[in-house]
C-alpha cells in the first residue's frame, strides 16, 4: 500500500460503453499499483468487472438525442445532485469524469470548489466547436486527459493543465494487420480487390449516405469488375436503412454485408470510403487508404459552418495537420466523385503505400500505453504516484 494506512479511493464516472471501455482499463492499471484502491461511481459492465461499484446504473447517462435529453433532464439533474452529496459527504482521494461532458463537468466543478481533486479524461471537442466552454473547463479541472495531441497544445495555449497520454485504441491495433486473416474471418474468398464501405454507425446517417455509396460502387464496379465489397453495418437498423437504399439504387453489386465488424471489414480491404468520425481513426490504424464523405441536412450543415472552427472532418488530417485524406463534403458527396477518389487509391499502389507511412508515424505517436500513463497522472495526483 506504498506506505498509507487507508486505501485509496476514487469517485469515477463513464457515461456509454467507449467509456465504460477506457475507464475500466484504467481502473486495471491504477489496481496494479494500489490493489486495495476502492472505485465507486456510475459505472457500466466493464468498470464493474474491474471492481468498480455502481451507485447507480450507466444506461441513465447513456441518452442520444436532444428530445431523449430534454424528456430525462429532471432525472440526470437529480442523479447528478445525488452525487455530489455522496462525494461531498464521502470525499474521494480524486474524482475522474470520463467522458460524458455535459454531466461530469458541472459535477467536476461542485467537486473542486469543495477541495477535491478532479481529472477528466477524453476532451470534448471544444477545440472544434464551442471553444467558449473552455471556461468551464478550466474552472471544473485540476488536469485534462487527451487522447490527441493537438488537443493538449489547445488547452495548453489557453493556460488549462492538460496531458496527452496516446488512444487506447492506438494500443489495441496491431502496427501491421494481416489482411488475408481478416478476409477468412469474414468468409470473404474474393481473391481480387476489395473495397469497403461504411456509410455510418447510425440510423440517421446511414440514410444520407448509403445511397450515394452505393452509386459510387456501381460506378467503380462498371470500370473494375474485379471489384468485390463488403459492407459492415452496426445494427438491424442500419441494416435495413441500407436494404432500403439498395432497393432504390437498384443496382447488382458484388456486395458482402456482416452485421458489427467494422474493424475486420476495413481491415480486409485495399481502400475504404466512409463516413466521418471515429471510423477514420480506425482505418488510420489499420493502415487503410480511405476516402472520407460530410454530409448533413442542409439547415444542420448551415448550422455546422457558423459554429465548427476546424480546418479538416477527419481525424487522419486534424492529427496531420494537412490534407492526407481526402474530403468530401455536402454537395461534393457525389457518386462520380467518391467513385474516382475511391479508385484512384485502388488503382495506385504507390500513393496506397504513402498513405501507409504515413499512417503508421501517427500511429506511433499516439501508441503512448494510453491506460497506465493515465494511471500514472491519477495517482500522482492523489500524492501516491512516483
Amino acid at each position: 500500500m506504498n506506505g498509507q494506512a487507508s486505501p485509496l479511493r476514487i469517485g469515477i464516472i463513464a457515461g456509454e460503453a467507449s467509456g465504460d471501455t477506457i475507464a475500466a482499463d484504467l481502473i486495471r492499471a491504477i489496481r496494479e499499483q494500489e490493489p486495495d484502491a476502492l472505485f465507486e461511481g456510475v459505472a457500466g459492465p466493464r468498470m464493474i468487472d474491474a471492481g468498480c461499484t455502481s451507485l447507480y446504473p450507466m444506461e441513465r447517462l447513456s441518452v442520444m438525442g436532444l428530445t431523449e435529453v430534454i424528456r430525462h433532464l429532471p432525472g440526470l439533474l437529480a442523479m447528478r445532485r445525488a452525487l455530489r452529496r455522496h462525494f461531498l459527504r464521502q470525499p474521494p482521494d480524486l474524482f475522474i469524469g470520463v467522458d460524458a461532458p455535459d454531466f461530469n463537468l458541472a459535477l467536476e466543478r461542485s467537486l473542486r470548489q469543495r477541495g477535491i481533486r478532479t481529472l477528466h479524461y477524453v476532451s470534448p471537442s471544444v477545440w472544434a466547436w464551442r471553444q467558449y466552454r473552455v471556461r468551464k473547463i478550466a474552472a471544473s479541472v485540476d488536469c485534462m486527459l487527451t487522447l490527441f495531441p493537438f488537443e493538449a497544445r489547445f488547452y495548453r495555449e489557453r493556460q488549462v493543465p492538460a496531458r496527452f497520454v496516446g488512444h487506447p485504441l492506438a494500443d489495441l491495433v496491431a502496427e501491421e494487420v494481416d489482411q488475408g486473416a481478416a478476409r477468412a474471418h469474414l468468409d470473404i474468398t474474393h481473391g481480387g480487390p476489395l473495397a469497403a464501405l461504411l456509410p455510418g454507425s447510425r440510423v440517421s446517417e446511414v440514410k444520407r449516405l448509403a445511397v450515394p455509396f452505393l452509386q459510387a460502387a456501381a460506378w467503380c464496379h462498371e470500370r473494375r469488375a474485379d471489384l468485390h465489397f463488403v459492407v459492415p453495418l452496426a445494427n438491424a437498423a442500419c441494416r435495413a436503412a441500407f436494404d432500403e437504399a439498395r432497393a432504390t439504387v437498384g443496382a447488382d453489386l458484388p456486395l458482402t454485408l456482416v452485421q458489427g465488424q467494422g474493424l475486420e471489414a476495413m481491415a480486409a480491404a485495399d481502400a475504404v470510403l466512409l463516413a466521418s468520425g471515429t471510423a477514420t481513426l480506425e482505418c488510420m490504424l489499420l493502415k487503410r487508404p480511405m476516402v472520407m464523405a460530410y454530409r448533413l441536412s442542409a439547415l444542420s450543415y448551415r448550422l455546422a459552418r457558423m459554429l465548427v472552427k476546424t480546418p479538416f472532418y477527419s481525424l487522419p488530417n486534424l492529427l496531420a495537420g494537412r490534407p492526407l485524406v481526402k474530403e468530401l463534403i455536402q454537395h461534393e458527396v457525389t457518386a462520380e466523385n467518391l467513385g474516382r477518389e475511391l479508385l484512384a487509391l485502388l488503382e495506385n499502389p504507390v500513393r496506397a503505400g504513402d498513405l501507409s507511412r504515413e499512417f503508421a508515424e501517427i500511429h506511433k505517436e499516439l501508441r503512448r500505453d494510453a491506460s497506465h500513463s493515465a494511471a500514472q497522472i491519477a495517482l500522482q495526483m492523489t500524492s501516491r504516484g512516483n
